[in-house]
Formats: structure tokens, C-alpha cells, sequence
């Protein structure tokens, strides 16, 4: 399996394609795919195939958004929140 993308990875880490990442996160493949398609999560990489490919970080947060979500947040208000975190206000 090769993978694209440009975020350096030990030897050892395994991408997992979006079915085992989501199962490794304990959500659903369909769950893993919304998450996808509103931002809340972005592939590490992909195959040749253009598979999407996922590290141990992309589980984590999967993993995360799940847990923040089962607490009563909404997706919206999730994805708000990691939006805020990627761009704080100018210092």
C-alpha cells in the first residue's frame, strides 16, 4: 500500500483506510465518512488508489470528536471549536 501525502511518519505507523480507522476509533465507516464531508476530520494521505488513509493522530481525533459528541455537543458546535483551534486570533 503507498501512500501520498506530505506529513513525515515514523517507520513504524500504519495508515489505516477509513474502514479500520473508523472501527480502531469506535465509530461507524458511515459516521467517519459525515465527519468528512462537513470538516471535521481530513485523511493523512492516500493510495494509489486514491483510498483515504488514515495515521494514529486522524484516530485520535476521531476518537475525540466522539467522545465530545456523546457529552451533548453538536457536530456544529464541534466543528466550531476546532475551527477556532486551527485559526486563534491574532496576538
Amino acid at each position: 500500500m503507498t501512500e501520498s501525502g506530505n506529513k513525515a511518519r515514523g517507520p513504524s505507523e500504519r495508515l489505516l483506510r477509513t474502514a479500520e480507522a473508523a472501527e480502531a476509533a469506535g465509530v461507524s465507516k458511515q459516521t467517519l465518512q459525515y465527519y468528512l464531508l462537513i470538516g471535521l476530520v481530513e485523511p493523512t494521505g492516500r493510495t494509489e488508489a486514491g483510498h483515504q488513509l488514515f495515521d494514529d493522530q486522524a484516530v485520535r481525533r476521531i476518537r475525540l470528536i466522539k467522545q465530545v459528541s456523546d457529552s451533548g455537543y453538536s457536530l456544529r458546535d464541534i466543528r466550531e471549536i476546532f475551527l477556532n483551534d486551527k485559526n486563534p486570533p491574532p496576538s
